[in-house]
């Protein structure tokens, strides 16, 4: 029954935003680098391409810039470490401020190519729970580390992949009641991460979209102010369910 009835807000919602397309995302490489040079990483700052207005020196990152560096890393660990920074500088943008030191602590965390391999090869996989479960480095919480896993899943687009989890699109998912702890019967937030891949994947088809939730899904708020926010795992192929909600519901989300 709740299945259904969040089918039907969703084909809704696809209908009425189903145009929205996720821009590139601006960033600021003279605020990062600084943080990325003393680690050897500060070329992921040559990634996408330069701004042609606005800032001068800002550059544009997308999601199909992401993919490309993906596609390159093979079984390079410094590669998958900048495949990692680029997803941190994807995530953050020009609006989140702490974007940049959170990566500086990730980099500085010695167990940090130890994780990345083996988060990398939990979500390719399928096994999102253990991916979360194994994901453990300084300063970087839920909202980047999903990030991450979308950005190093590269299995076919008819797979389970990786998806974007961060408190917005949870209070936007409590909106239309939806509730990740009762959809994996637990408080555990490895199994409540899992339980939102499944959901959001296995929504998809019957709302007619290609690869579930995959591909491209901002949510809309009135908090959010129009701003997208992509859910998908990166190159997936045609158009996914692009949901938008009303305004967020209040407390923590879950």
């Amino acid at each position: 029954m709740v299945r259904g009835s969040m089918v039907e807000k969703l084909e809704k919602l696809v209908v009425r935003y189903g145009e929205c397309e996720q821009k590139p995302v601006r960033f600021r490489p003279g605020t990062w680098r600084p943080r990325l040079e003393p680690h050897g990483v500060a070329h992921v700052l040559d990634i996408g391409a330069g701004c042609v207005d606005g800032r001068s020196g800002d550059r544009l990152i997308s999601r199909g810039d992401l993919a490309l560096l993906r596609d390159r890393v093979g079984g390079d660990l410094d590669s998958l470490r900048d495949l990692f920074v680029a997803a941190m500088i994807w995530g953050s943008g020009t609006t989140n401020g702490r974007g940049p030191r959170y990566t500086e602590a990730a980099l500085s965390d010695a167990r940090m190519l130890m994780v990345l391999r083996a988060t990398r090869e939990a979500v390719r996989n399928g096994d999102m729970g253990e991916a979360y479960r194994l994901f453990d480095l300084k300063g970087v919480g839920r909202s980047f580390f999903t990030k991450w896993f979308a950005a190093v899943d590269d299995r076919d687009a008819t797979c389970n992949r990786a998806l974007i989890l961060d408190d917005r699109v949870l209070r936007s998912l409590n909106a239309l009641g939806w509730t990740s702890w009762k959809a994996a019967g637990t408080r555990r937030w490895a199994a409540r991460y899992a339980a939102y891949v499944s959901a959001m994947h296995g929504w998809g088809p019957v709302s007619g979209s290609h690869g579930g939730l995959a591909g491209v899904a901002p949510f809309r708020s009135e908090r959010s102010r129009g701003r997208a926010l992509s859910l998908g795992s990166l190159g997936s192929p045609g158009l996914s369910v692009r949901l938008a909600c009303g305004r967020a519901a209040g407390g923590s989300p879950g």
